[in-house]
This record gives structure tokens, sequence and C-alpha cells, in this order.
């Protein structure tokens, strides 16, 4: 891979992305609405506002290959507004310039479901976001005619400098400092969580790949479903500390997210939580032989991670 490669967002998907990128050689550039102040020496940069078509056009010109890593405030309101927006810029910008998009994408669009995700549900109707995601979904598989797209569907991330994530923050990041975790996810139902540095390589196997693997859904493959309290503690054994954790009921949800903003988003969306959340991704496994990163490993890296974050100076 030597032709050039914009990756829009530069949050955990997008970071490990572009530094896989670099590994191999490849000419990176990155584009989001302000400059990362952790941007590695080399890669260039072009500011880029999703919801501006003309920023995304010039933040994608020359570029063979676009990556969408991009993440919206957890807000319905948010992303009513501006994902369908933000889809066509990138579409028709794409189309423009006749290059091929690889879409970071959820599983939102699915709705609540009682068997593994598959990528040929039907879309949901189902609430906000997830309605939301469906739209984006039907918008650019409409355009499959003119665009090359391939969205990467993944579940819940997790990952050394993952912040925002059922195991970020408050969980490893609280083990890292000797606090208790506090887990939204009931920690004792199976649930499948992608390590981004796995995101990122599945990312490069799409765009390595031929036309063919274009046009299509493809599941990100996780390692085998554990409960969150079961990888918690692969973590803290690593880190030699007691696995501490807390979880907040799911049935008092409504009540806190009175108070807490994030919390009220996450009520329409206990579906993900409230019964076992397993992905079916033997389509990418069998394509592209790929083995995800066993939680014996993913999970140690991150918490330490987490505690080599925790005592570095800030």
């Amino acid at each position: 891979m030597n032709k050039m490669i914009v990756v829009i967002g530069f949050g955990p998907v997008g970071r490990a992305t572009t530094e896989a990128l670099l590994a191999q050689g490849t000419t990176v550039r990155v584009a989001q609405r302000t400059r990362p102040a952790d941007l590695p020496p080399h890669v260039a940069f072009r500011p880029c506002d999703v919801a501006n078509a003309r920023s995304v056009s010039t933040a994608i010109e020359g570029a063979d290959q676009v990556v969408v890593a991009i993440g919206l405030p957890y807000d319905g309101a948010v992303w009513r507004r501006t994902w369908p927006l933000a889809m066509t810029n990138l579409i028709e910008a794409c189309a423009a310039t006749g290059a091929r998009m690889v879409f970071v994408d959820g599983l939102y669009m699915l709705g609540p479901q009682r068997e593994p995700l598959r990528e040929d549900m039907p879309l949901t109707t189902f609430g906000v976001k997830p309605a939301v995601r469906s739209e984006v979904t039907r918008i650019w598989m409409a355009a499959t005619s003119r665009v090359r797209v391939a969205a990467l569907r993944a579940p819940d991330f997790y990952g050394p400098g993952v912040a925002n994530s059922h195991l970020g923050d408050t969980a490893f990041g609280a083990l890292a400092k000797g606090k208790t975790a506090t887990l939204v996810a009931p920690p004792d139902t199976p649930h499948d969580f992608a390590y981004v540095p796995d995101i990122a390589r599945a990312v490069i196997a799409l765009l390595d790949a031929p036309d063919d693997a274009f046009g299509q859904i493809w599941n990100m493959p996780c390692a085998p479903t554990r409960t969150p309290r079961e990888i918690f503690a692969l973590g803290a054994t690593a880190l030699g500390a007691s696995p501490k954790l807390l979880a907040v009921p799911l049935w008092m949800l409504p009540l806190i997210g009175l108070f807490v903003p994030f919390l009220r988003e996450v009520v329409e969306m206990r579906f993900t939580l409230d019964r076992p959340y397993r992905v079916d991704a033997g389509k990418f496994t069998r394509r592209f032989a790929f083995a995800a990163t066993p939680f014996e490993i993913g999970a140690p890296a991150t918490a330490r991670a987490f505690r080599d974050a925790a005592k570095t100076p800030t």
C-alpha cells in the first residue's frame, strides 16, 4: 500500500489505524476539526468539519482511499442532525474524487436482538440513535453504484488509551488508580468487545482488499465472548490488584439519567446490555483469515497502559 490514505477522525481507532499505516510506510493525512496534539511527525493534517461539504472535499483531495473513524457526541439530537449530513458529504466527496471509503461503523442499526448479530439482519426503526444509524446505512448503500464503500461494524471498543468505553476510564482507569471500578454494563452478562488494535488491522485488511470487498458490510471479529467481570479480572491480575467492581443496575438508569446526561442517552440502548451481546464475524474471519487478539493478551495490555498513563505527570 503506497498510495495516500486520509483518516478522518483521530480518536482511538483513527490513531491506531494511522500508526499501523505509518508502520507500513503508507502516506497518511489526518483530518478532523482541530489538529491533534499528538499527531505523529510527518503526518499531514487538514481541518475537516464533516457537516460542511466543502470542508470534507478539501480534506480528502488527492486521496486514493478514505478511512472514516469519526465519533459524534453521544447525544440523540446531535446524531439526528449531523450523522445523515456527514455521511452525505462523505459520499459525495468520495464520488467526486473516486476514492474508496472504509467506514468504521457500529451495530446500533440492528436494534434489539436475541441472537448473534449478522450482516444480513434488517435495519431497525427503534429509538433515536439506532434509527439514525439505520438512515446512515441506507445513505451509503444507496450510493454503492457510484462510490466504493466498505462498512466495518464493531461492538463496544476497548484497548490501551480507550477512555470512553465500558472498560475504559471507569473500569481499567479506576483499577490503575487503586479505585473501585464502575460498570454500566452488567458484569456477568456475556458481551463482545472489539480490541482497538484489531480494528486497525481489520481496516487495513479492507484497504488492501480488491474492489469486490466493497459495497458490503463486514462485522468486526472479536475474541471469544466473555463477561465484563472476566475481562476486568484478567487486567487486575496483570497489575496484581484486587478486581473491585461496582455495577450500576440497569433499572436505575432512567432515574440517574435525570441528573447525568450521558446515562440518559444510554437508556434507549439498554438492549445492548440486558442480554448476551454477541457478534457473528464469520464472514470477515473466513475472507481475511483474521484472528482476534485474545482477552488474555488485550486485557492486561489495556490495564498496563492505564497504569502507565496514571503514573505520567500531566
